[in-house]
């Protein structure tokens, strides 16, 4: 099965190398994620949905959903919003 972190590797035009480097770590741990032979730290993961513009949910295919979840509202700009 392929996996969503491979096939956004590929649509992206990048190597795994390139995406260990942006991760710090090896190429080996990176390929071993992208075939599901270790599991991805919820470290990496976020900063791979971060990275791609969209959700860890859709990584791990708990969502179809491409386009990644609203961000919060910050306590200060709640202040802004309600005064």
């Amino acid at each position: 099965m392929k996996t969503r972190i491979k096939a956004l590797r590929e649509d992206h035009d990048l190597t795994q190398r390139q995406l260990s480097k942006l991760l710090h770590v090896s190429q080996v741990a990176y390929s071993y994620y992208e075939l599901n032979k270790r599991n991805i730290p919820l470290e990496l993961l976020a900063k791979l949905a971060d990275y791609y513009g969209t959700s860890v949910d859709y990584l791990m295919y708990r969502t179809n959903q491409f386009k990644p979840y609203p961000k919060p509202i910050q306590e200060n700009e709640k202040d802004v919003i309600f005064s």
